[in-house]
């Protein structure tokens, strides 16, 4: 595609000849959606644009919270914030000093409630159902929102209108819009015609409809006509402002490159390391051939390594992707292609790319087989939690909360059997909860328990080597033994 002429774009009303530009009229205690995935897709150029106009009291939508030098962290930094709304701030520290130390407030939301709540705004509908979150703080309230200088919750989130459709718990939840949008997009036209690359489309795609004035950053601009209708992934309605930048650096947060599984098993050789294997082989075994699978952060993401023989998975990424493939190989990594984990990642032929509201729609709609995730606390009857310690870690929910919730969805839980000589399993979870009676299998390096919601645990395998008494002595609940009790291996 040929690119325009500067001449040519500063007589389209609008086309801006600068970010700078483009977000002069931005003011005190504006409400501003940010797009991006970690730091994939971000508006690099408006960010910095917003950082030099020194405007201040913003508040911000975000997936995630940027990193303490990049993105939305360019403007925590200079205390430019006064409330996010994000539904994981895990790679910003700073984000999280400053929430935890009182000065500033943070709302967290799910991440396809908030996905699903912009792009409500967008398409004028102000308010809608979700199971997601029914039974945690996000529903029955008290989630701290701004903590005082002592560490005491100065504002936390108020009760949630809830009803019962067909059987099943429903939370209210509200759309949100915002003044302004920064999106980033690889295309653009000059009437505003969109189109994202790979994985980058994220939550641009449901920012950029809805917001009083959405602005677009591109790294090329050309002649109404030359994408072709087809290639076209938002229309121009929705863009107001158009900007192109130059000489962008793509980060890529988590840079991890293909290994065969004989390398990646020759280097672990940490006992923590050895106890991810074993997890990992143990729950490769859960699936099927054809089945379309999520996995979380951590250990999930090394289940496919170990799939059997035979079996073929889809595995479906919330940040847009479906058909995600293995680590690059070095030099072939890109920074608009990652996984939810913020990793560098690739394709399987077949593949699709997609905006984050589509893709928490194939979540929240009963379309995922399997969701595997970790876990800090989970109870005997399948209470999950894995979000937050109040008042010591604040790292956020990303999409766990909609992925237990999702109708049909088997979850499988896998984690360290204990975290520093602790139980993980609990009658009870004393952390706030991810989700109510969700949880169905649980895969730890010493053991797999199935999850009955009304009786409890069973032990259904222990690994070689350990006794049921092994397990009594680092579990925090009681469980029944099953008469077919089978052993797995160890990596060890």
């Amino acid at each position: 595609m040929v690119q325009l002429q500067t001449e040519t774009m500063r007589s389209n009303s609008r086309i801006f000849a600068s970010a700078a530009d483009a977000v002069r009229d931005i003011p005190n205690g504006a409400k501003i959606m940010i797009g991006g995935f970690g730091v994939c897709g971000l508006p690099e150029k408006l960010i910095d644009a917003v950082v030099e106009t020194t405007v201040k009291n913003l508040t911000v939508v975000s997936c995630n919270a940027g990193v303490d030098d990049w993105g939305l962290g360019k403007l925590l930094k200079r205390q430019q914030v006064k409330k996010v709304i994000s539904s994981y701030v895990g790679e910003s520290p700073d984000c999280e000093k400053q929430y935890l130390s009182g000065s500033l407030e943070l709302e967290f939301v799910p991440q396809g409630t908030l996905a699903e709540r912009i792009r409500a705004g967008g398409a004028g509908i102000p308010a809608f159902f979700t199971p997601t979150g029914y039974g945690t703080l996000i529903q029955t309230g008290g989630a701290p929102i701004k903590y005082s200088e002592s560490g005491k919750v100065a504002v936390a989130s108020m009760p949630k209108e809830t009803r019962v459709f067909n059987g099943i718990n429903y939370v209210m939840e509200e759309a949100i819009t915002a003044d302004y949008a920064l999106v980033k997009a690889w295309r653009a036209d000059t009437l505003g015609n969109i189109q994202f690359r790979k994985s980058a489309a994220n939550f641009n795609s449901p920012m950029c409809r809805a917001a009083k004035t959405t602005i677009v950053e591109v790294e090329e601009i050309v002649e109404a006509g030359q994408l072709k209708p087809e290639e076209v992934h938002l229309p121009g309605i929705y863009c107001h402002r158009l900007i192109r930048g130059d000489h962008y650096e793509k980060r890529i947060e988590r840079l991890k490159l293909f290994k065969s599984r004989t390398q990646s098993e020759s280097e672990n050789t940490t006992p923590a390391a050895k106890a991810r294997e074993t997890i990992a082989k143990r729950a490769a075994l859960e699936f099927r051939d054809g089945m379309y699978v999520n996995l979380g952060i951590g250990i999930p993401t090394l289940c496919p390594m170990y799939l059997p023989d035979g079996i073929t998975v889809h595995i479906q990424s919330e940040n847009g992707v479906l058909g995600l493939g293995p680590y690059p190989k070095r030099g072939q990594q890109d920074g608009d292609m990652i996984n939810a984990g913020k990793e560098s990642a690739t394709v399987l032929p077949g593949a699709s790319f997609f905006g984050s509201d589509e893709s928490f729609a194939m979540i929240r709609g009963g379309h995922i087989d399997v969701t595997v995730l970790g876990a800090l606390q989970v109870s005997q009857y399948g209470d999950l939690a894995n979000w937050m310690i109040p008042g010591k870690v604040a790292k956020g929910m990303g999409g766990a909360m909609d992925l237990v919730a999702a109708p049909g969805v088997r979850v499988i839980i896998t984690m360290e059997h204990t975290s520093r000589g602790q139980p993980k399993i609990f009658a009870e979870c004393s952390l706030p909860l991810t989700g109510k009676n969700c949880v169905d299998t649980i895969i730890t390096e010493l053991a797999v328990f199935k999850v009955n919601k009304q009786t409890g645990l069973t032990l259904v395998e222990i690994v070689q080597g350990k006794t049921i008494d092994d397990i009594k002595a680092v579990t925090a609940c009681d469980f029944t033994v099953s008469p077919n009790l089978k052993t797995f291996a160890s990596a060890e």
